[in-house]
């Protein structure tokens, strides 16, 4: 029945047709015939929506958090939008800037840095280094010229738990990100990399963590923060990222101008006085605005199971075995169908683990060569992707206002075998 599938996990304006889904105008199932399967589609007004609204709510240099997906589009598309981007590695750098997205917009962050990736984001004048460790302002002291005028930021680990999977959590002491507040290293860091000449020290960076629901977790990182602010004049906050989605019915949902008041709110109850208050935003602009169809190839039953086999599985989302995460899925040929069954979706991989809804309702008439689409998998589904298998990883389909257009294209057997030597 229609009224079983929620919507709500969808793009906004997401159609279900008896025997289609459009979205952003265009149909899943030409999609499917036209780029084949698994293939991964964004609606791109989603997209574009989500980070005007982060960047119209918090200050200037909030950034995307390029980790959770990607590629030169969206690399472009978040600039358009007013956001700066936020980058780990000398592979994310790269790829940002060969998009178009001026140095000046970019904030490279990372626990271990290499001196090629200081170097390169120093010769490009990244708009801010986020420095994490001791090891890395020894680097920097060696590396900065004394005339130079390299912005940094310390990365604050302000001893929060957040309610979150245990490998997503990252304010807590014992962590490998940023440096204590509570033993001092925060504080030594600040006077350490203030004593470099050259590098300007800009002000603090903390996160404390991914999929968070609860808004007094980040008011109370403000809070924690407050003493350490005013101690140093800092002008300029960044909380981070984190903000939880719902994946499956009934998780909760916060909208970024929710996340936006509680912070501010936060700011305001500790009379903090600072002039930028920046946040980094991923997995709430592209989760929800993405989703990949797959293709039923068997099924069958085991121990009074109903098993089905799809044409991707832990390659092109791996979330499900790391952390357990739960999805929906709805037959794309058959969308307003009664969901009468109950099915273990799983890979084409030899693991067992390999699974991507342990208990997906579907039709019972479900069979082979029939589309599957699940929701929500536009967050850390193809920055995760693997060649598991040797299986050459999806392509990424934007759609918007009637038009699909191909930004990644799917990887071919050549592509495999490309880096033998």
């Amino acid at each position: 029945m229609a009224e079983s599938i929620h919507l709500d996990l969808f793009p906004e304006g997401t159609q279900l047709l008896d025997d289609d889904i459009v979205v952003g105008g265009v149909s899943l199932r030409s999609i499917a015939e036209t780029y084949g399967t698994p293939v991964f589609v964004y609606d791109e007004t989603a997209l574009r929506d989500r980070a005007r609204e982060a960047a119209k709510n918090f200050d200037d240099g909030t950034a995307f958090a390029s980790k959770s997906f990607l590629c030169g589009a969206m690399a472009k598309l978040a600039h358009e939008e007013g956001l700066c981007i936020d980058v780990a590695t000398a592979g994310e750098l790269d790829i940002v800037m060969r998009a178009g997205v001026p140095a000046s917009r970019i904030i490279l962050h990372g626990n271990n840095k290499s001196e090629a990736e200081l170097a390169r984001a120093i010769e490009a004048g990244v708009r801010r280094i986020v420095v994490d460790s001791f090891d890395e302002i020894e680097r920097l002291a060696s590396m900065v010229p004394a005339d130079g005028d390299v912005a940094c930021m310390i990365r604050v680990t302000p001893g929060i738990e957040a309610h979150t999977h245990e490998f997503v959590k990252t304010g807590q002491e014992d962590t490998k990100f940023g440096f204590s507040l509570a033993s001092g290293d925060a504080q030594r860091a600040i006077d350490a990399l203030r004593a470099i000449r050259g590098v300007n020290f800009v002000g603090l960076h903390t996160h404390i963590g991914s999929q968070i629901y609860d808004f007094a977790a980040f008011g109370e990182a403000v809070r924690v923060l407050a003493p350490l602010v005013a101690a140093n004049g800092v002008r300029e906050l960044c909380v981070g990222g984190g903000l939880g989605v719902a994946y499956v019915a009934g998780e909760p949902t916060i909208t970024i101008i929710e996340w936006a008041k509680a912070v501010r709110d936060a700011v305001r109850e500790t009379g903090m006085d600072i002039d930028l208050l920046t946040t980094e935003p991923g997995r709430s602009i592209v989760a929800r605005a993405g989703m990949t169809i797959y293709t039923v190839g068997t099924r069958k039953v085991a121990a009074g199971r109903n098993y089905l086999a799809v044409d991707g599985g832990m390659s092109d989302n791996p979330r499900p075995v790391l952390y357990g995460s739960g999805y929906e899925a709805v037959m794309v040929n058959k969308p307003l169908a009664e969901r009468d069954g109950i099915f273990r979706i799983v890979g084409k991989h030899c693991e067992t683990g390999d699974f991507l809804i342990d208990a997906a309702a579907l039709p019972e008439s479900i069979e082979s060569g029939d589309l599957i689409v699940t929701p929500v998998t536009g967050a850390y589904g193809y920055s995760m992707a693997s060649n598991y298998n040797r299986v050459p990883r999806p392509p990424v389909v934007f759609v918007s206002n009637g038009t699909a257009r191909l930004v990644l294209r799917r990887e071919s057997l050549d592509d495999l075998v490309r880096l033998e030597v």
